[in-house]
């Protein structure tokens, strides 16, 4: 499973998490949305767990797509994005 590196920004790790989705679909690996979702979720770096956490409770994660959790993401932290 793909892990977010350390001073990886937001946007390079959704582009390369999708990446990885996307080619698991195109082999045949039927992976809705939800469970990229989960997948992004959990695997985020520690810095980011308030806002995990926070996006968590404030909102069924089956109903954001993957763009809105990004931007989700971007808007509730965007000083984390330019670090380190």
């Amino acid at each position: 499973m793909l892990q977010m590196k350390n001073g990886e920004t937001v946007t390079d790790y959704f582009a390369r998490t999708l990446t990885v989705a996307n080619k698991m679909r195109i082999h045949g690996d039927r992976m809705e949305d939800v469970t990229v979702i989960e997948k992004i979720l959990r695997s985020m770096t520690p810095k980011y767990n308030y806002v995990v956490c926070s996006i968590e409770e404030s909102k069924d994660i089956d109903a954001p797509s993957i763009d809105e959790l990004q931007s989700s993401l971007l808007y509730e932290c965007p000083q984390k994005e330019n670090e380190y």
